[in-house]
């Protein structure tokens, strides 16, 4: 099988945001309103994808683990589930907006964004105009988003399987890619060497 996942696009321009425009985004998503702000932080802070974190229920935030237990929407066979640690600030957040801890109590168990699909994308394009990113551009997208958390994570020295099970990769050659980052990001990488 080959391996299709990349970085570049045809004319080598990039698809993901650099450490800037990823900061950017955090950044612009803090001055949204309570739920899309709480969105765009749990995509920024679990590299998940924006169907993904749609998914998400009041189950799925375990505030005393500190994790939020992600369905993996890719894989064919079966449920497969992938615990992501967030910032204690980023489970607080989530409890103070959805109300986690009672909903919990009362043993609810809805989704905590109810929009559809294209709704989402929508709201973080928007998200990413405030930022200051051209959204004309090939990586900003979710997916450059995503492909952002992975470079992050392996420029934070994250191990690359520890990575791969983040981002709910069947294969780590999958996961693999995010050692090709270029520009400031190979630097960060190659620096530790220094």
């Amino acid at each position: 099988m080959t391996h299709s996942m990349k970085l570049f696009n045809g004319q080598g321009k990039r698809l993901y945001l650099t450490a800037e425009e990823r900061q950017a985004f955090y950044d612009a998503a803090a001055k949204e309103p309570r739920n899309v702000r709480t969105f765009c932080h749990t995509l920024y802070f679990t590299g998940c994808r924006p169907s993904e974190a749609l998914a998400l229920t009041y189950r799925s935030i375990d505030i005393s683990a500190k994790h939020i237990l992600v369905r993996t929407l890719k894989k064919r066979t079966g449920d497969h589930y992938r615990p992501i640690p967030v910032p204690d600030g980023h489970m607080d957040a989530l409890d103070m907006v959805h109300g986690i801890r009672e909903a919990q109590k009362r043993q609810k168990d809805e989704k905590l964004w109810t929009w559809t699909r294209p709704h989402a994308w929508h709201l973080v394009k928007g998200v990413m105009r405030k930022a200051g990113l051209d959204t004309a551009l090939p990586y900003a997208t979710c997916k450059g988003l995503r492909h952002a958390f992975g470079i992050h994570a392996v420029a934070s020295g994250v191990p690359l399987n520890e990575i791969q099970k983040l981002m709910g990769h069947a294969d780590i050659k999958t996961t693999s890619i995010y050692l090709e980052a270029m520009g400031e990001e190979k630097r960060a990488l190659v620096s530790r060497m220094w």
